[in-house]
């Protein structure tokens, strides 16, 4: 482990957010097998029961939108020669989502709000990192100063009118990067935007393709197991895998290891 981390990373879908991603992109197929696609449905192997959240997690979970439409039509068996399908679904998934988080179709995860304020309280930089274009519409969305006062959490890092997206000491979400998960190319960025070392840097993450792109980095990673799937966080090599941001040792975080809270 790190003699201090100093940076900690955050992925926003599944760690910050329970955004509609998985929602939409099970959605947006169901609707193109239901109508323009009904024709060659029969030569997949795809059924509204077939597209599970285990699915979503092992295939697309953490990968940009082009990347994750391909995964889930070659998972699914969809043929699609000319690549227009996997256009033709991204951009469904898109549209769909937009449709979600306007009806305000999300919320943030407490433990994880909880948990990025105790950070920055600690003196840890924090940057958003996530393969997502539409990240920092749900991030805009969210009060901190609401919802630390609900909590009852004093802190001097939160003030009036702040919003999750302000909180973040450097934002590198929706950029436009060479290569996605599980190759660390985000997550370097993320921590040369922060002026921190790789090796002083934690990752919070909750898919096992951006576990295995912190630990490429050179970096620590906490996997989140919000889905049941610990185990393929722990096969991703996870130094520690919770099920709450609650369970962290924020102490034990600053003095550079990574430790579950005693007690």
């Amino acid at each position: 482990m790190a003699k201090r981390f100093e940076g900690g990373i955050f992925d926003v879908d599944g760690v910050l957010v329970d955004s509609p991603h998985e929602k939409s992109w099970r959605e947006s197929l169901r609707e193109l097998m239901d109508s323009e696609w009904r024709d060659i449905r029969d030569q997949t192997t795809w059924s509204p029961d077939a597209f599970t959240s285990q699915v979503y997690q092992q295939e697309l979970s953490g990968k940009p939108r082009m990347a994750g439409a391909h995964a889930a039509l070659t998972y699914f068996h969809v043929p699609d020669e000319e690549g227009k399908r996997v256009e033709e679904y991204a951009q469904r998934k898109q549209d769909t989502l937009i449709r979600l988080i306007d009806a305000g179709d999300f919320h943030a995860y407490p433990d994880a709000l909880r948990y990025i304020i105790a950070v920055k309280d600690a003196g840890i930089g924090t940057v958003a990192a996530s393969s997502s274009k539409n990240a920092n519409l749900f991030l805009r969305q969210i009060r901190l100063d609401t919802f630390a006062a609900e909590q009852g959490i004093s802190s001097p890092s939160v003030h009036p009118g702040l919003t999750l997206l302000d909180y973040f000491d450097a934002n590198v979400s929706g950029r436009d990067f060479t290569h996605g998960k599980p190759h660390p190319e985000m997550f370097l960025a993320a921590a040369h935007e922060l002026g921190v070392a790789p090796e002083n840097a934690v990752v919070m993450e909750d898919a096992a393709a951006g576990v295995e792109a912190a630990k490429a980095g050179g970096m620590a990673a906490v996997g989140i197991a919000r889905a049941d799937d610990a185990a393929l966080l722990e096969k991703a090599h996870a130094d520690l895998v919770v099920t709450s941001l609650d369970e962290v040792d924020v102490t034990a975080l600053a003095q550079g290891r990574l430790e579950v809270r005693r007690g």
